[in-house]
């Protein structure tokens, strides 16, 4: 028989509970990344990725023209009413200011005044002559009285201006000459012809009392005020033609009666001439070629014209001759406002059209420390623009040239200068100078850095390559306590040449130059 086999039945653990199972490791089925491409294209091997973004162009237009590119369009915040300066740094977009349109069209200052701050070669003077060539444009005559580097004479030559040199033998002015005013009475009739006569007359009186103040180091007394007075009127009546201080000096000496009565003689003649003596002397020294020169003691050279660009040429006097240059823009502010008060009586009457000026006070700082009474002047100009209907710049350096006057009098009116400008356009500063602009103009944390950073000189280049300071063209706008604008400005071709105040670096045909490679080391690289 075959043998039986049995089977046995396998042992079987015992049934457990799902709390005793033992724990086994849980399987994942490996995650499936999706392939897609980067924000640049797809990468690898024949991918095509984009090594740079092409930069989209850009179209500027009004709500009307691209009302229909939404959701494409993008609001600016920059205002597009004035002479355009440049591009918005950060948006591109073009940034238009001037003090004269963004007061009378945009209403967004209260004042037509502009100051200007930067050091020295970030392009201060050239940001003011975009502002000229561009309201030149628009019909507004920039005047700028008293140009003491002569940085402005090519641009009003090149628009049609007129260009007045003043200087030791360059040119006179006549501080005695009424300029239009009598032109502009003989149109005139009743209370306006009484005004511009009134006006002419007190113009004339206090530019001969500066004169003298500057001559002397001190004004003239009340009674010799009141003497110079009474001669001018004399003069008026009874002299034929204009007058120069020789002529006023004639009168005093012979002295008429109505000069007797106010010098209190009681008709004596010794006592008359002991009264006038210091008169005669200082009218003398400046009739006579003194320390200010003969500049005001002929008639005027060159008359000054009120349809047209006008700049007052004083580059030729000596920056040492601070005397000369203090009597020359006192004449020339007083010339120049003259002028524009005919103008604004003739356009009052209706005999001529409404005339806007641009007035320009380049170099602030040299005018301030020029000599006495010229804080006073400026400080007069600054709170009667509007009255007078005119526009105004004012540049300087920093706020410590404005601080640096003698007298705490002064330096108080000086910072108010600031203080009551329509807007502050500020190129690049050091960092010293952010306590002192912030107490006159707010200036957040970034834009005092914006300002610090602008100052820096140019990189280091063993080349020799010129390169330019990272801050030249650059500027920004404040207007009280709003945001800044920062606005790069570029130049054209024919404004780079206009702009150019290096033009005696570039000389380069001077025979000592012409020399230099002869007596060099053969024309190697280094020559």
């Amino acid at each position: 028989m075959a043998p039986l086999l049995i089977r046995k039945k396998p042992r079987t653990a015992p049934a457990t509970t799902p709390e005793q199972k033992p724990k086994q490791a849980k399987k994942t089925a490996p995650m499936v990344r999706e392939k897609l491409p980067g924000q640049r294209g797809w990468r690898g091997p024949g991918g095509g990725t984009a090594a740079l973004l092409p930069a989209m162009k850009e179209y500027r237009g009004t709500t009307v023209q691209v009302c229909g590119l939404w959701p494409f369009s993008s609001g600016t915040s920059s205002p597009m009413i004035g002479v355009p300066l440049g591009r918005h740094e950060e948006t591109q977009a073009t940034v238009c200011c001037d003090p004269i349109s963004w007061f009378q069209r945009a209403g967004l200052i209260s004042n037509p005044s502009a100051f200007v701050l930067g050091k020295p070669g970030l392009g201060k003077s050239t940001l003011v002559r975009r502002m000229m060539l561009g309201l030149a444009g628009q019909g507004t005559h920039p005047l700028v009285l008293g140009d003491l580097k002569g940085e402005h004479v090519d641009l009003v030559r090149a628009t049609g201006g007129q260009v007045i040199p003043l200087g030791r033998g360059r040119g006179y002015l006549n501080i005695l000459d009424p300029g239009e005013a009598l032109e502009a009475a003989e149109r005139l009739t009743g209370d306006a012809r009484a005004r511009v006569l009134a006006d002419a007359h007190a113009r004339r009186l206090n530019m001969v009392i500066a004169l003298i103040t500057i001559s002397r180091n001190q004004p003239p007394t009340d009674q010799e005020q009141t003497i110079l007075d009474r001669a001018l009127r004399w003069l008026d009546e009874h002299f034929d033609g204009v007058p120069v201080l020789a002529d006023l000096l004639h009168v005093i000496q012979q002295g008429p009666d109505e000069l007797q009565q106010v010098a209190l003689n009681r008709g004596d003649w010794d006592l008359y001439q002991a009264e006038t003596r210091g008169l005669e002397a200082t009218l003398l020294g400046l009739t006579g070629g003194g320390k200010l020169g003969e500049i005001f003691s002929r008639h005027t050279t060159n008359p000054m014209r009120r349809d047209a660009a006008v700049v007052f040429d004083v580059s030729s006097i000596d920056e040492t001759e601070t005397d000369l240059q203090a009597a020359v823009l006192l004449a020339c502010w007083s010339y120049g406002f003259g002028t524009v008060n005919v103008a604004n009586a003739l356009a009052d009457a209706g005999l001529e059209p409404r005339r806007h000026y641009l007035i320009v006070l380049d170099e602030l700082w040299r005018a301030l420390r020029a000599g006495k009474g010229m804080v006073d002047r400026v400080d007069a100009l600054t709170r009667l623009n509007r009255s007078y209907g005119v526009g105004q710049v004012m540049i300087s350096h920093t706020m410590s040239d404005l601080l640096a006057l003698p007298n705490e009098e002064d330096r108080m009116k000086a910072r108010g200068f600031v203080e009551r400008s329509g807007m502050v356009i500020c190129a690049g500063l050091p960092a010293s100078e952010m306590p002192l602009l912030t107490a006159a103009v707010p200036l957040s944390r970034q834009e005092q850095h914006k300002l610090i950073s602008w100052q820096d000189p140019p990189a280091w280049d063993s080349r020799g390559v010129q390169a330019e300071p990272p801050g030249r063209g650059r500027f920004l706008i404040k207007v009280g306590g709003r945001p800044g604008i920062p606005v790069h400005i570029g130049l054209t071709n024919v404004e780079a040449k206009l702009n150019d105040t290096n033009k005696l670096w570039h000389q380069t045909d001077t025979p000592l130059m012409a020399e230099a490679p002869a007596a060099g080391t053969g024309g190697g690289e280094g020559s």
